[in-house]
């Protein structure tokens, strides 16, 4: 399939409708700018004085534009009919390593191979609507989501092998509490951590590779801390001694500071930190690492959007609070690690995102992603009254992110959407990703679905039938992209994944009807033990809204301190509505039951891969890194697809 950067068929076609937005665009701002006034900013310290002198301004202007934007609507409208409901975007400069050398590194042979997937709602709607939720400038945090995406996406992956003969326990040590992301130096900064003595451990990362990779990772033995090349990994060996303390690692050992990814020496190299974990003016010191994310969320207003400047006027102050290193945990029971992590996982796959809706912030996102993304796929939808039920004014929401190359795609659009949510054109992505190929050229493919259903509340109804058009366009998407036959397969399916924001939760009531759907028996929910049933350590992913500006949770390390308490998740999470009065005011917390509202889901399915080929999930993750910017907590989840074979 040939996918297209450009929406419409010929420059002509494209010329026209930039000519008729043109004439739009003026109208459409000057409308939006006129509705925020009248929502509270928090931020903003003279209101009433802002209505008064710009509500003139701007009805002037707007009354005058109005013409303009009924030509242009005149000739925007029947453009629609001819435009392909995506825009496809591939990153131009070279220089950085691309899809076709990722190929190359997964023949389907060996123990197998991870791949890792987000998804987040980041309520990127015009500043008028999105003000509702409670966040801001929609412009500047389209600009600061990606550059944390990216900024958390491509920091080093750290590998850990602890040594201990007299301690069995397995290390809580997660990637996230050691490594921050790159500062605006482009310098990867090592975060001391307290590692306690364990029995050898294995984190595996860069797609699943084993130690024993030297031509990747390094050799199998050596200084205490080696750092490969190869996708920003670095290896970490620790050996505990009786007294449980940690050798201290030569600064020649680490290579001093070498710059992530910039010219100078080896990508992955971390410099060794001297100063105490405690000491918050030290760039080793946990507070002070994550500050490149939060760095006071002042002024994205005034700051001209630049990446890392500060969202809202008013200073927030990071948490200097000491923390335990420690942040993944397994149940007894459980298969996989998962954790609340302050950062993206490292060395992102594939990233799903909703509500991209706004066309200029979903640029400026897509520009910031692809420093780290090759392949996007954005602008996904349909306008006007083209292939759904009623006139449409905004697109899907939907925008997808790949380090591989994108092979087939397919977007449908539900049609039952009701009230306000039938002005935006609601369907499901269908993607198909090549991932490698093996040595008799056959190649090896994922599909992964990303989707956002209907949002109102009681229409379960409403809900359960995109469900069941999702399943059914799904299938169709398969069979007319699958180039196999079971006696001639030319392609091996590893993964098959659905992701976004499906809203319904496990733990409501009123989602009975969505909880018992056959999407969960078609794919696994890595987080759910059955209808109505949630694992414990699963928490919820929608934000209380009235919360979203404290400074409690004011910064990633923050949110995340905060969620990892049952206290701090009653106080900032979404929780299921009661029929009783007052039943979930404030001061009667008490009544809660659960761990919130978990919208967004993140699905894998076992059926349909390639024979012998089994997908286990390795960790999942719960992401405060967007706090502040979006009112949904992004999910990741990294899956080992096994081919069987026993490694070499």
């Amino acid at each position: 399939m040939v996918l297209y950067t450009t929406p419409f068929p010929n420059s002509c076609l494209s010329g026209l409708h930039a000519v008729s937005w043109a004439l739009i665009f003026p109208c459409y701002w000057l409308l939006d700018r006129l509705l925020a006034l009248f929502i509270p900013d928090p931020c903003q310290k003279y209101q009433l004085l802002c209505i008064v002198l710009f509500t003139p301004i701007y009805l002037g202007f707007l009354v005058t534009s109005l013409p303009f934007a009924f030509l242009g609507f005149l000739l925007w409208s029947p453009l629609q009919s001819v435009r392909r409901p995506y825009s496809y975007s591939r990153r131009e400069d070279k220089s950085l390593a691309g899809g076709a050398a990722l190929l190359s590194e997964w023949k389907g042979t060996g123990p197998g191979k991870s791949f890792c997937f987000a998804s987040a709602n980041v309520c990127l709607l015009p500043d008028s609507l999105a003000r509702h939720n409670n966040v801001f400038n929609t412009q500047a945090r389209a600009k600061e989501i990606g550059h944390r995406i990216r900024n958390g996406a491509s920091r080093p992956q750290i590998k850990i092998y602890i040594d201990s003969p007299t301690n069995t326990s397995i290390s809580a040590a997660s990637f996230s509490s050691l490594v921050s992301p790159q500062g605006s130096d482009g310098m990867a900064r090592a975060i001391p951590g307290s590692i306690k003595r364990t029995a050898s451990v294995e984190y595996k990362g860069n797609g699943g590779r084993h130690p024993s990779d030297e031509a990747a990772n390094g050799p199998a033995s050596g200084d205490p801390a080696d750092c490969g090349s190869l996708e920003n990994a670095c290896i970490v060996r620790i050996s505990g001694d009786e007294g449980g303390r940690l050798p201290e690692a030569d600064d020649s050992a680490a290579g001093g500071q070498a710059r992530n990814g910039a010219g100078g020496g080896p990508r992955g190299q971390m410099p060794n930190h001297s100063q105490r974990d405690g000491d918050s003016g030290s760039l080793g010191s946990p507070s002070a690492s994550r500050e490149s994310l939060v760095k006071a969320k002042a002024g994205l207003d005034g700051s001209g959007g630049e990446p890392g400047a500060a969202y809202g006027k008013a200073p927030h102050k990071a948490s200097v609070v000491k923390k335990p290193a420690a942040r993944k945990r397994r149940h007894p029971d459980e298969a996989f690690d998962h954790e609340i992590s302050a950062f993206f996982p490292a060395n992102l796959d594939f990233l799903c995102l909703q509500e991209v809706f706004d066309k200029r912030a979903a640029t400026k996102l897509k520009d910031q992603l692809h420093g780290y993304f090759e392949y996007i796929l954005y602008d996904v939808g349909v306008y006007g009254c083209q292939g759904c039920c009623c006139f449409k004014c905004f697109n899907s929401g939907l925008f997808f992110a790949s380090r591989y190359p994108i092979m087939d795609v397919a977007y449908h659009c539900y049609t039952n959407g009701k009230g306000s949510d039938s002005l935006a054109s609601k369907g499901a992505l269908f993607l198909k990703v090549q991932v490698g190929s093996t040595l008799q050229d056959q190649r090896i493919v994922g599909y992964i679905t990303c989707t956002h259903l209907h949002a109102l509340e009681d229409d379960s109804a409403i809900r359960c039938e995109q469900l069941d058009m999702l399943l059914d366009w799904l299938a169709d998407f398969r069979k007319s992209t699958s180039s196999s036959s079971t006696a001639n397969p030319e392609e091996l399916v590893a993964f098959d994944i659905v992701c976004g924001d499906l809203n319904f939760d496990n733990c409501s009531s009123d989602d009975k009807l969505e909880q018992q759907h056959s999407l969960f028996t078609r794919f696994k929910d890595p987080c759910r033990l059955g209808p109505g049933e949630e694992k414990p350590w699963a928490i919820g992913t929608m934000l209380d809204q009235d919360g979203l500006n404290d400074e409690d949770v004011s910064t990633p390390d923050n949110l995340q301190k905060v969620l990892e308490s049952e206290e701090g998740r009653r106080e900032y999470l979404a929780f299921p509505t009661s029929k009783s009065p007052g039943a979930y005011q404030k001061g009667r917390k008490d009544a809660l039951k659960g761990n919130g509202r978990r919208l967004d889901y993140m699905l894998y399915g076992e059926e349909g891969l390639c024979p012998d080929w089994k997908a286990e999930v390795e960790e999942f993750s719960f992401i405060t890194q967007l706090s502040g910017l979006t009112d949904h907590l992004p999910v990741a989840m990294r899956l080992l697809v096994s081919t069987g074979e026993e490694e070499a």
